[in-house]
């Protein structure tokens, strides 16, 4: 299959409104066994509690422990805005197993993204390296002059589409790119702050990302969501050592841009090799 899939659209999408709702009441269930259990995380919803978001009361820690009757310990994270393949150990002995797997890159994270502009290869690496983030509250005793942490990022560009509308004033139409993401790193909103890098920001993203083009997405398809989507892990079960892949499906936004987009078949794709 050919990396790129272009086309251009000449007809205006349909106006809707946005999609404001708030995190669900209930959580996709996506694996469980003895030792762990993965959800399919909404954007939007925190994955802990935290004091910086002090009037929250929905988090996924609290809602899988919920939906599966027994306490849960995070191994990872994704970021509030970001979705899909969340996991939690059910014991302290496999949260340390999954978590130094983690550390260690042994288990794969792709996921899925909608871009400003077209990537300029077919595919490729970002390797630049990222200082720490500092929160302005929960940061604030950190030491600021951290060296910066090696933070690598392979891409493929799966699809790419050309608008006709100008939502910048430099040009007359507007270019997009869906993109299968994995890092080989776990900074702080790496692929966020790679991608603003390489000057193709995550649509959707209201720190890293360019306004114009999350307002145009969000008035234009009713999508006021970031587009990135963890969609699939690989790793090896913390017990059997079996090969274990976990996805986690689309929400509405999404299914509505691919089949709007036509890339439906390119999102079948999406897996890096």
């Amino acid at each position: 299959m050919k990396p790129y899939q272009g086309s251009r659209l000449s007809v205006k999408p349909e106006l809707t409104e946005p999609d404001l709702t708030s995190a669900p009441s209930e959580l996709s269930l996506l694996y469980e066994d003895d030792a762990m259990v993965a959800i399919n995380k909404p954007a939007g919803l925190l994955v802990h509690r935290s004091w910086l978001d002090k009037d929250e009361t929905q988090f996924a820690l609290q809602m899988t422990r919920n939906l599966v009757g027994c306490r849960v310990f995070p191994v990872h994270r994704l970021d509030r805005p970001t979705s899909g393949v969340l996991l939690f150990a059910k014991n302290a002995a496999v949260a340390r197993t999954l978590s130094e797997a983690f550390s260690d890159h042994a288990i794969d994270k792709d996921y899925l993204a909608i871009v400003r502009g077209y990537l300029p290869e077919p595919k490729g690496t970002i390797d630049y390296a990222l200082s720490h983030q500092l929160d302005d509250i929960a940061d604030k005793y950190t030491a600021l002059d951290k060296p910066a942490q090696a933070a690598i990022t392979h891409w493929r560009a799966l699809a790419q589409i050309e608008l006709p509308f100008a939502v910048s004033k430099k040009h007359t139409t507007s270019r997009y790119s869906l993109v299968a993401l994995r890092p080989e790193t776990g900074r702080k909103h790496q692929l966020r702050r790679h991608l603003r890098h390489i000057f193709h920001p995550i649509v959707g993203d209201s720190t890293h990302g360019d306004g114009r083009h999350n307002r145009f997405f969000r008035e234009h398809y009713g999508c006021d969501r970031m587009l990135l989507h963890a969609r699939q892990l690989h790793l090896a079960h913390p017990m059997s050592g079996e090969p274990l892949r976990i996805s986690a499906p689309l929400d509405t936004s999404w299914q509505q841009l691919l089949t709007e987009f036509a890339w439906q078949a390119a999102f079948e794709s999406s897996f890096l090799d």
